[in-house]
């Protein structure tokens, strides 16, 4: 499935690995309160929660740019025969998704960046690709771009244990190896049209990817956001945030961004069309899917 928008010049398409029933609303949420998927039922009910299951959906996507001069990618799902026994839904996958890049007009000779938020098990799977038993880079030109802060976390003892168990090793250390690793701190431009912005909380050195064409603007959340219900309780986060206070902090940075600069927000995992846009309303926050 390709959806395809436009910024500036740049057309933007999302190319979808899986998509369907994911984490139960308690677990996801350690601060979850039902009152507020009731509140927002229209928003929700039924492309991002399945009522029948009692849980989010979510999409798996990579975002595909084509520019005046490159293709990218930012995140890169979560990759075909990967061991993630702790991480069920993507343990030894066998999904298409190259074939989609195809139909979306991308070979993989063809991408000139890979551009990863975080180095998590759904956001850099695609990265490499089992070739005669052993892990090589799927995009054999690309240079791949990730935050130093994020690969100085996971290159450590981080990324040999819990639910990130082997991430590192199958996913970045190959392309380390191969030379095509481009390691970023803070503030960065990609391309002629990409900026890495900070915003650590959910991972050590997770980034939002900011994108201006045209003077129409873009951001590239990540995991900032699981579910559109954060913008409306934006002190919500996920399980999976490692550090809560700068994950809150980003969190907010991301929502006053995006309605101040009119930016469209291009999440990694909200269902129904995975982009939107946030709109202040006094000092709360409202959400479009576009």
């Amino acid at each position: 499935m390709t959806e395809i928008h436009a910024i500036g010049n740049i057309a933007i398409r999302r190319v979808t690995e899986m998509r369907g029933p994911g984490f139960a609303p308690d677990f996801l949420f350690p601060d979850w309160d039902p009152s507020v998927l009731q509140q927002h039922r229209k928003l929700m009910v039924p492309d991002c929660f399945d009522e029948a299951q009692g849980r989010f959906v979510a999409s798996i996507h990579t975002w595909v740019l084509k520019t005046r001069h490159h293709t990218i990618l930012i995140d890169s799902c979560a990759g075909n025969d990967k061991e993630r026994p702790a991480l069920p839904r993507f343990h030894q996958l066998n999904l298409p998704f190259l074939d989609r890049l195809a139909e979306a007009g991308v070979s993989p000779e063809a991408v000139d960046y890979v551009c990863c938020t975080h180095l998590h098990a759904d956001h850099c799977g695609w990265n490499t690709r089992l070739l005669n038993g052993r892990w090589v880079p799927t995009f054999p030109n690309a240079k791949y771009v990730f935050s130093k802060a994020e690969y100085d976390h996971w290159s450590g003892p981080a990324g040999k244990e819990g639910f990130t168990a082997g991430v590192f090793e199958d996913s970045v250390l190959p392309v380390i190896q191969s030379g095509q690793a481009e390691l970023v701190g803070g503030e960065a431009a990609i391309g002629d049209s990409l900026r890495f912005h900070p915003t650590p909380g959910h991972s050590p050195g997770h980034v939002a990817i900011e994108l201006s064409d045209g003077g129409d603007k873009a951001i590239f959340s990540g995991d900032i956001m699981h579910q559109p219900l954060q913008v409306y309780r934006p002190d919500w986060n996920s399980a999976f945030c490692e550090h809560k206070e700068h994950a809150r902090a980003s969190r907010r940075w991301l929502l006053e961004r995006a309605a101040e600069d009119r930016s469209t927000v291009f999440t990694a995992h909200f269902a129904n069309t995975s982009a939107g846009h946030v709109i202040r309303s006094g000092d709360r926050f409202d959400w479009r899917f576009v």
